[in-house]
């Protein structure tokens, strides 16, 4: 992973996202304060009440939109807005959403796309990036923005630090020179596939963090499953391509240690309340925001199985989230578990 350099000063481009939740927006806003930026969302009521508003009322309420932030529900023109060499196009939905996403897009014939999603597509289990090459071919330029952030943080213009993960070093280049600056560090890698691994299944770890507290393991407990989460996620990314170095970085420990301790972590919350017994629809109901680690948790363990790689904690986090167990016996199991069955992460 390469630093962008200090120094670097992007000059004023023309920024399209596509998707008005709450970190597309925070994204935006962000990007608003130096380049010109157009948000797009499908619901073109409530865009209409961010335009009217100033800010995105039901996501980060409070947070007013600088002055270059623009909303629209014209998708045509959302994408003629970046158009030219130093355009860009985000995609901000969840993984779900991505898909329809790119059919929209594929008859404009884009020359890049950059997506801020992270997980496994829930019915094939592929990554964004293997979703992005097969409804757009490879001659379109793709990456991956991704780190420890949360939206409410980014969007009060706190500090955070990203990885922009592509094949292409131009795209990496354009995406550091427009996105780096202000209180955004923006680094680059060309590992696309540990990026995006370490990405999706940091959020079924925070689920199982999130069990562990709620249940007043102690921090001991948190601790453990941390560094042990992290050797999961290793395992299962080196296994699929992904570099070993990647994941002591910032898409990998670092979005850990965030979405596994952070308060505003939705995945987290997730495991508290499971921790109390609410049953799954309850708790997604009442969360209001994707959990991705939810539908992740389902993909990585059947990926996991099919390709041979050992999970422990995933797969105790899909038997409560799909097969009816208990968050104590979850917590029984892996505490049973011979330790010598496991490698030791080097």
């Amino acid at each position: 992973m390469i630093p962008a350099q200090q120094t670097a000063v992007a000059g004023t481009r023309k920024v399209t996202v596509l998707g008005a939740g709450a970190w597309g927006t925070a994204v935006a806003m962000a990007l608003a304060q130096r380049h010109d930026v157009l948000l797009w969302g499908r619901n073109a009521a409530a865009l209409h009440a961010m335009g009217e508003a100033r800010e995105n009322t039901d996501y980060l309420p409070g947070h007013p939109f600088p002055e270059r932030l623009h909303v629209a529900a014209d998708f045509e023109a959302a994408l003629a807005h970046p158009a030219g060499p130093d355009g860009l196009l985000i995609a901000a939905c969840p993984v779900a959403g991505l898909r329809p996403l790119l059919k929209q897009l594929k008859p404009h014939n884009i020359a890049h796309v950059v997506w801020l999603c992270k997980g496994f597509e829930y019915d094939t289990g592929l990554l964004p990036h293997q979703i992005v090459r097969e409804e757009l071919g490879d001659g379109v330029a793709g990456g991956a923005l991704s780190g420890p952030s949360f939206a409410q943080e980014v969007a009060r213009g706190l500090p955070c630090a990203l990885t922009i993960a592509s094949t292409s070093s131009q795209l990496r280049d354009s995406v550091v020179a427009a996105v780096h600056g202000g209180n955004v560090r923006v680094y680059s890698s060309a590992d696309l596939v540990g990026v995006e691994v370490g990405g999706a299944v940091k959020n079924v770890l925070a689920i199982a963090t999130g069990v562990a507290d709620g249940l007043g393991l102690g921090l001991n407990a948190r601790a453990a499953l941390i560094t042990r989460g992290l050797a999961e996620i290793t395992r299962l990314g080196t296994a699929l391509g992904g570099q070993a170095e990647t994941f002591m970085g910032l898409t990998g420990m670092g979005d850990l240690i965030l979405t596994c301790t952070g308060d505003l972590s939705r995945n987290r919350r997730v495991g508290l309340a499971l921790s109390q017994g609410k049953a799954l629809d309850t708790i997604v109901q009442e969360l209001g925001h994707v959990a991705e680690g939810v539908p992740c948790a389902k993909a990585v363990r059947e990926l996991a199985a099919r390709i041979g790689v050992e999970m422990p904690i995933t797969n105790a986090v899909a038997g409560v989230l799909f097969d009816g167990d208990l968050p104590q016996a979850m917590v029984l199991r892996l505490l049973a578990r011979d330790p010598r069955d496991e490698k030791v992460l080097r």
